[in-house]
């Protein structure tokens, strides 16, 4: 490669050591002829070379859900690094994960170890004795959100805003309370509701699913209609909607109605669906950011943006009663 290039082959093993380095003209001789040559690095020589693989692994509980913004994340980062990332999926429960988690850190093939799930705490004491590792538990053994995916501070800010425009009858339909986010978003709600001395017509105990939007809708006496409901998720949601446009309420002129995940549809429903964005690829960015400061013992950045956020959509107006008549024509 470095008689193609021309260069002296220490210039070579600089550009691969320290990806770049040299003048644009000899970097542009040397990656033409790496790509002449379709060149790849011997990972094992060089690992046995200087004790390191360049490769990481993300472990994850067996996969309920599809997890790919969180490792998309996670991997576009660890690249930029200049790492190869496996992902491992481990079933059985978090001692089976413990376990597995110790096998991988004394394989020798991973520099770093990142688990999206917890494991059992006397196992985590033992692993930063064999390599690095970092524990951030989103999920727990059913792959349901906790920690920060269980922050219900958006139903706060979205009930806030609606009673300011002057709402003041809400309905919440949540989600499986086996679910930490749908009993937090729960509990926010009717602490909400309270706090500001607007009117709760009830909590309907839902699924995640969009037949218990409709089934929420249903239940509802003509007496008992809220101006303002707020659902466990988009899917729930848009059955609220379903359910409203068969009772002949308009949304919003009747009803407004909030989402949760910013499902790629809701943007496209009509009306367009008001929701809250989490932001996955940087809770997976953010954990593997924390790897790979550990592995080079440095701080990781510190990021300003929300992982929660309220796309305020066309599903959320002012109640019927302040709504402003329309100048007739």
């Amino acid at each position: 490669m470095a008689r193609l290039a021309g260069v002296s082959p220490q210039t070579v093993s600089r550009y691969l050591r320290f990806n770049g380095g040299l003048k644009p003209a000899t970097l542009e001789r040397v990656e033409k002829a790496i790509r002449e040559l379709d060149y790849r690095p011997n990972l094992v020589a060089r690992s046995m070379r200087t004790r390191k693989t360049g490769r990481l692994a993300i472990l994850m509980p067996a996969m309920a859900f599809n997890p790919s913004r969180m490792l998309a994340g996670a991997s576009a980062t660890a690249h930029t690094a200049g790492y190869f990332v496996d992902v491992v999926s481990a079933g059985g429960g978090v001692r089976a994960r413990s376990d597995r988690l110790l096998e991988l850190a004394d394989s020798g093939q991973y520099e770093g170890i990142l688990s999206l799930a917890p494991v059992l705490p006397e196992v985590e004491r033992k692993l930063h004795q064999r390599t690095t590792v970092v524990i951030s538990a989103d999920f727990d053994d059913e792959m349901r959100g906790i920690g920060e995916l269980a922050d219900a501070t958006p139903v706060v800010r979205m009930i806030e805003h609606l009673a300011s425009l002057g709402h003041s009858r809400f309905l919440h339909v949540a989600g499986d309370a086996q679910f930490a986010s749908a009993r937090a978003r729960r509990q926010s709600y009717l602490d909400t509701v309270e706090r500001l001395g607007v009117e709760s017509v009830g909590v309907f105990d839902g699924d995640w699913s969009g037949e218990s939007g409709i089934e929420a809708i249903r239940s509802l006496s003509s007496r008992s209609r809220p101006t303002a409901v707020i659902a466990a998720n988009d899917l729930v949601a848009a059955g609220v909607v379903r359910g409203a446009r068969e009772r002949g309420w308009d949304v919003p002129g009747d009803l407004s109605v909030t989402g949760w995940d910013n499902a790629g549809v809701g943007q496209f429903m009509t009306p367009s669906l008001t929701t809250v964005d989490v932001e996955l690829e940087q809770l997976g960015s953010t954990a593997m950011a924390k790897l790979i400061a550990g592995l080079l013992n440095t701080v990781p950045e510190a990021k300003d943006e929300p992982l929660l956020r309220i796309i305020w959509r066309e599903s959320t107006g002012e109640p019927p009663a302040t709504k402003r008549p329309s100048r007739r024509r």
